[in-house]
């Protein structure tokens, strides 16, 4: 059961499966459901822009010529509005009409596409990461609460596995034509190509999902403080959240800085940086599915957080070498238009690869192989541990509150120490963070027994 359910959780093994697998005959069919064909759209529509935006801002530390220290706040500025809404919102949506929040949630997005075309400042890219930043939690939170409420009890892990598909494919489609948008066109066309999907998925969602999808459970039965308190009593939960929250400072400074490094240091256009990104993710669903599969039949799942976070700061201390790579290896010329007669501006017949290029693909593709290992033990150590107080939610709750700590803190720190040495040292700092919190988590980690469940009175 617990395969099942996870197979469609955070993606990791929705997205696990090659990408051929997204038109599976079960996808197939389950995108024949004119409900669950509306909610894959807000999934589309969030992962595209989200990863879009990540690009755009590279450009927009090139165009302002910012600091590393307040490109960290790009990440920072985010993961704060992520951070105050998450525990809040979970609760709302438990309460209250989850169709209304998700379209709000698609609304706001739209203003943040225009918002993000009216910058002219460092600030108003801050002040608008803000409003991303809730926009986006409601549509994650939200959508897979749906998606879990909606869909038949004996095809849940199929509905979320599927749904989780729609958003992994869509974040490629963000990393590749995202960066061609922004290539040939810039940022006020691709925005408009971002409104107009977002727009598509809000009708989607008005007009075909169910009105008040899974009712409104009674705010005494929402999660509470005290079953925190009982999940963080066992061990295995307290090493779990320890370990997120540091490799979380880690993980989200390279996210933010690996395509501002690539734009600023080395002039890569958009569709480059794309494709560095693009790369990551590839190796991540590649191989997530067969190194899920095998942590099933091996067991020991702990042993796979361990050796899939140590694998992720190798590929975050092999970052630094890129500015090492044109001592070693010449520029390369590209003809992409041969294949996508769009992939560059008119006029433009070619493109040049420099050897930085090459190392960044290597060392996130690294990263995403990682990530494939790491990713699919950790959320069912979380699951297992929520399983024994029937409250999965709430593990998974901690899950995202630790992360959203170390998302706060960690860009701007790594900027900081960036600005004030050099980048080699703020790769290698960062890489230091998932060392650190690798041997903590090898430290703090115990398996220890189911507690005893008391009885109720109608068990008497």
């Amino acid at each position: 059961m617990v395969t099942s359910i996870l197979s469609g959780i955070d993606g990791f093994k929705g997205i696990s499966i090659e990408i051929s697998c997204v038109v599976s005959r079960g996808s197939l069919s389950l995108l024949r459901n004119r409900e669950f064909l509306a909610l894959s759209g807000t999934a589309f529509a969030r992962a595209q822009a989200y990863s879009t935006i990540l690009i755009a801002l590279a450009l927009y530390a090139d165009q302002f010529g910012t600091t590393s220290s307040v490109e960290g706040l790009f990440g920072t500025s985010i993961a704060i509005a992520q951070l105050v809404i998450v525990l809040p919102l979970g609760r709302y949506i438990d309460t209250h009409n989850a169709k209304r929040v998700l379209v709000v949630g698609l609304l706001i997005n739209v203003l943040v596409f225009i918002g993000y075309g009216q910058v002219g400042s460092v600030a108003d890219v801050l002040l608008i990461r803000v409003f991303q930043g809730f926009g986006a939690s409601i549509l994650w939170i939200t959508g897979s609460a749906v998606v879990g409420s909606v869909s038949p009890d004996d095809e849940r892990g199929q509905w979320l596995g599927t749904y989780n598909q729609v958003g992994a494919f869509s974040s490629l489609a963000g990393d590749v034509i995202g960066g061609m948008l922004l290539t040939v066109y810039g940022f006020q066309e691709t925005y408009a190509v971002l409104t107009a999907i977002t727009l598509l998925a809000t009708v989607g969602a008005f007009l075909f999902i169910r009105d008040n999808p899974g009712g409104k459970k009674d705010p005494e039965q929402a999660t509470g403080l005290e079953t925190f308190r009982k999940l963080l009593d066992r061990s295995a939960i307290r090493a779990l959240v320890v370990f997120r929250l540091g490799l979380s400072f880690g993980k989200m400074a390279i996210i933010i800085f690996v395509p501002i490094y690539a734009r600023t240091a080395f002039g890569m256009a958009p569709v480059l940086v794309g494709g560095i990104l693009a790369g990551g993710k590839l190796t991540k669903a590649l191989t997530q599915g067969i190194v899920g599969g095998y942590t099933d039949r091996v067991g020991h799942k702990h042993y796979f957080v361990i050796s899939g976070a140590l694998i992720y700061a190798l590929g975050t201390a092999m970052i630094p070498l890129a500015g090492y790579a044109d001592l070693i290896a010449d520029p390369v010329s590209i003809a992409p238009a041969a294949l996508v007669p769009f992939a560059l501006p008119e006029g433009t017949s070619s493109i040049t690869l420099v050897p930085a290029f090459f190392v960044l693909f290597v060392a996130y593709g690294i990263c995403g192989i990682a990530d494939s290992i790491r990713l699919p033990a950790s959320m069912a150590l979380f699951v297992e541990e929520g399983e024994h107080f029937d409250a999965v939610a709430g593990s998974l709750s901690l899950r995202s509150i630790a992360w959203k700590i170390g998302q706060v803190l960690g860009p701007v720190t790594v900027g900081v120490i960036w600005d004030a040495t050099s980048v080699s040292v703020a790769f290698l700092t960062a890489a230091g963070f998932i060392v650190v919190a690798t041997l903590t988590f090898v430290a703090m980690y115990h398996v220890e027994p189911a507690p005893e469940v008391q009885p109720s009175v109608a068990d008497d």
